[in-house]
């Protein structure tokens, strides 16, 4: 499919647009949550990554840098809660409008959301175990995904997990067709447009600095990794 062949680079997401509607952004955060549980593999990025890491006696800082409406820094922790074990996530994002949402969220005990940025988070002295992205890296520009990965990187004193979509046809065509039903929203019009702004597993690993190790992922998604030699934990991360 040629529209597939290169990054869309110059794709514009509707709810990254500063008028789109209020209301139906607002959906599309609610939504959110229903298509990362049901496509994002956080469930067994969590078993397999975070889980590992998590202690019952001592506390683990997480840190989600472009939260969004805040479902899946809410899943980990109610994950790591129902396991007997401490997480205490903070959740950013810059967008005032899906900082507010994130805000209301209900239920979101031991996650803390802040409308702040990774660069000004570093600034403050940030600083924590396990760092954490979902459907972030598409977002960027080329000349702004190294200073990004320094960022995370900085800002870890243990793992970095970026989990983003991997571009493809069949991704394309299965997502225009699943998404059918969630109406009301920008997620299936917005969700087709970062399948075409998404790297595929080779770009990626071209992209990324030495040291980052990339991981294809079913379904249709790269884990873009750096893991640091255990050592001291980190403190509360601000």
């Amino acid at each position: 499919m040629l529209l597939l062949r290169t990054r869309a680079v110059d794709a514009v997401e509707e709810m990254d647009r500063p008028d789109c509607d209020p209301a139906r952004l607002d959906r599309t955060y609610a939504q959110f949550a229903m298509v990362n549980r049901a496509v994002a593999g956080w469930r067994g990025i969590y078993r397999q990554r975070l889980r590992p890491l998590l202690s019952a006696e001592t506390a683990t800082t997480l840190l989600d840098i472009g939260c969004g409406g805040g479902d899946v820094a809410v899943l980990l922790s109610r994950w790591a809660a129902r396991d007997g074990l401490r997480l205490a996530v903070t959740a950013i994002d810059p967008d005032p409008r899906a900082a507010a949402f994130a805000a209301g969220r209900r239920g979101h005990a031991g996650v803390t959301f802040r409308r702040q940025t990774a660069a000004q988070l570093l600034r403050d002295g940030g600083r924590f175990d396990v760092v954490v992205s979902n459907h972030v890296l598409h977002h960027l520009r080329p000349d702004e995904l190294a200073g990004f990965l320094a960022e995370s990187a900085a800002l870890s004193a243990g793992t970095v997990i970026h989990n983003d979509l991997r571009r493809s046809a069949a991704a394309f065509a299965l997502f225009s067709a699943g998404a059918l039903p969630l109406r009301g929203s920008y997620i299936r019009q917005d969700g087709l447009t970062s399948i075409r702004r998404s790297y595929t597993a080779a770009e990626l690993r071209d992209a990324a600095p030495p040291g980052w190790t990339v991981l294809p992922r079913s379904p249709y998604r790269n884990l873009l990794i750096l893991g640091k030699a255990h050592g001291r934990r980190a403190g509360a991360g601000a």
